[in-house]
């Protein structure tokens, strides 16, 4: 019975509150009543100029990110067409050749069987359309 007492005061008072936090009513430091708040909210004066910068400086910035991606896409192109090409020819062995692209520039690293192997390698690079120049870096064994 005092459980049952307990649950109704409990659930009394959280209606209670419900109802007030609705109204919009809060009670005040000393205990009195007082209105709510005014919600009209204010606008805060924008500084179209500021603005205007700040987008010009962000529009740059994302500009300059895009070019990096696009020669990063390309650089990665290149190289995916010379190991490919290297893979598909069976004079060269492509997993034992490492290839790096910078801006159109390979760089072909690793070791090769014999010179012929070197040579072929060097050429199938310089075959590919959009390398500027091949930098040979291979060692025989």
């Amino acid at each position: 019975m005092l459980g049952g007492l307990l649950k109704l005061v409990l659930i009394v008072v959280l209606i209670a509150a419900a109802v007030a936090f609705f109204i919009g009513y809060r009670i005040g430091g000393d205990g009195d009543v007082v209105a709510p708040v005014a919600t009209t909210p204010t606008v805060p004066k924008i500084d179209a100029e500021k603005a205007r910068e700040t987008g010009a400086e962000i529009g740059e910035t994302v500009a300059t990110g895009a070019a990096q991606a696009q020669r990063a896409l390309n650089d990665g192109s290149l190289t995916a067409k010379i190991k490919s090409k290297m893979a598909l020819d069976d004079t060269v062995r492509a997993a034992a050749i490492n290839v790096d692209t910078v801006g159109g520039v390979v760089t072909l690293s690793g070791s090769v069987r014999s010179e012929a192997e070197r040579v072929r390698a060097v050429q199938l690079a310089r075959e590919t359309e959009g390398v500027t120049s091949v930098t040979e870096r291979l060692v025989i064994q």
